[in-house]
């Protein structure tokens, strides 16, 4: 075995967790880290699975890889694509000299010999490297318990497996020691948080407000619409920034029903509504499926119709996938791939425009930003590696919370400058 390693992710932040563990236990192990595939003599690829795209994305970084390598060097594919279809991509790239689940991809990796009894949850307990950033993704939880119709996530991951908290607790205080100013806590069903251990239906609340203390910023990613309570509403208008991303998917009851899922636009506007009442600052995001089977014209104008109200900050729009295990596989009234482009073009113009509108009113206003890197900042509207940035003065000390006032909006970012300079 090699001295040194690289690491490519690909995926959710979930998956960058698992990364940060993987590549944690191989720097205590003595590895070193390289910047360059071709200068490593073990290469890793975490791979994503969630749909095809992400697929052939995962497929491509794999043989790019295994091109630019050195001779001698190991190529080692981990993730939820080895999970899922492991033996298919070993025989179909030869390439590739081990495919592992995550639960095995620190021994494989370090070339030993793995357990059958390690899971994707031990290895959430290893270290992970020193923070680079201000900020860092803690995964709370492995596996998820829901049966959405369109997702195979839970048939590989397996079921909701939840860390302790004073586990969880350790990490984050291990990370605050280390500079982070802000946590990103994140999971497959982050509000079913405990429920697998018995400890109560909202589990994440104590979670959050137990990071909350630990430091400045705490943020939710992925919040089931059937999950966000009063109580869980509280947290996030008084404990957590005020950023709601909520996984809706549609807002046709009809269509959600069809998905397997809750809800439906007139009940999660009345949500969307009593946080701003509370927080008219709050920012919210969300994901949505566009041509999931049996979605109609009436079920394409109401998202529309939704999104126009809503006017929610940030959301993605994706072309249903089919995959195979899932109840969705077997649906009638597919929908045909030219409408289904159609209606996903119709969505993505509507929402750049009320991103465009929303961020050009908040020109002129002052807002606390935390500066990730010299010139680049975020404010709580703003989740890392995800939506915008602000473009703040290069001066301003990074890792550290600075007061700016929002001088330009170019699409999706924002420029702006100290405040002692707008007071000039």
């Amino acid at each position: 075995m090699g001295r040194s390693f690289f690491v490519e992710t690909l995926g959710c932040p979930k998956n960058q967790v698992d990364s940060d563990k993987l590549v944690g236990q191989l720097l205590a192990d003595g590895m070193v880290a390289t910047l360059e595939a071709g200068d490593a003599d073990l290469v890793v690829v975490n791979t994503c699975a969630f749909v095809e795209e992400a697929r052939q994305e995962s497929i491509d970084a794999i043989l790019s890889l295994a091109g630019a390598r050195r001779d001698g060097a190991r190529l080692v594919v981990t993730g939820c694509l080895a999970e899922r279809s492991g033996a298919e991509l070993a025989e179909a790239i030869p390439e590739i000299d081990a495919v592992a689940g995550f639960a095995q991809s620190v021994a494989v990796s370090l070339g030993r010999k793995p357990s059958p009894s390690t899971s994707a949850l031990d290895l959430l307990h290893l270290p992970r490297p020193a923070p680079t950033a201000p900020w860092a993704y803690v995964k709370i939880a492995e596996g998820c318990d829901r049966a959405c119709g369109f997702c195979a996530i839970p048939t590989f991951r397996g079921p909701q497996r939840s860390r302790s908290i004073d586990d969880l607790l350790t990490e984050v205080e291990s990370l605050a020691s280390g500079g982070v100013q802000e946590i990103v806590l994140v999971a497959q069903d982050l509000a079913a948080y405990g429920r697998d251990q018995g400890v109560g239906e909202r589990a994440v609340v104590p979670l959050v407000e137990a990071v909350a203390a630990v430091v400045p910023w705490v943020r939710l990613l992925y919040v089931y619409p059937i999950d966000l309570t009063d109580e869980l509403e509280r947290v996030l208008c008084e404990v957590a920034v005020p950023y709601v991303d909520l996984s809706l998917q549609h807002v046709s009851q009809p269509l959600l029903r069809r998905m397997r899922r809750w809800g439906d636009g007139e009940r999660f506007g009345a949500r969307i509504e009593s946080i701003r009442a509370q927080r008219p600052e709050a920012a919210f995001r969300s994901n949505f499926i566009v041509g999931y089977p049996g979605e109609t014209e009436d079920d394409h104008d109401e998202l529309l119709a939704f999104v126009a109200h809503a006017r929610l900050d940030w959301c993605g729009f994706f072309a249903f996938s089919e995959e195979a295990g899932t109840y969705a596989a077997g649906l009638d009234a597919k929908v045909p791939a030219g409408l289904v482009r159609e209606r996903l073009a119709e969505l993505s113009e509507l929402q750049d425009r009320i991103t465009a509108a929303k961020r050009d009113e908040l020109v002129g206003s002052r807002v606390q930003v935390l500066v990730d890197a010299p010139g680049v900042g975020r404010s709580h509207r703003e989740a890392p590696e995800i939506d915008g940035v602000i473009t703040v003065p290069p001066a301003l000390a990074a890792g550290r919370f600075h007061e700016v006032e929002l001088t330009a909006a170019l699409g999706p970012d924002l420029e702006a400058v100290a405040v002692e300079e707008a007071l000039r």
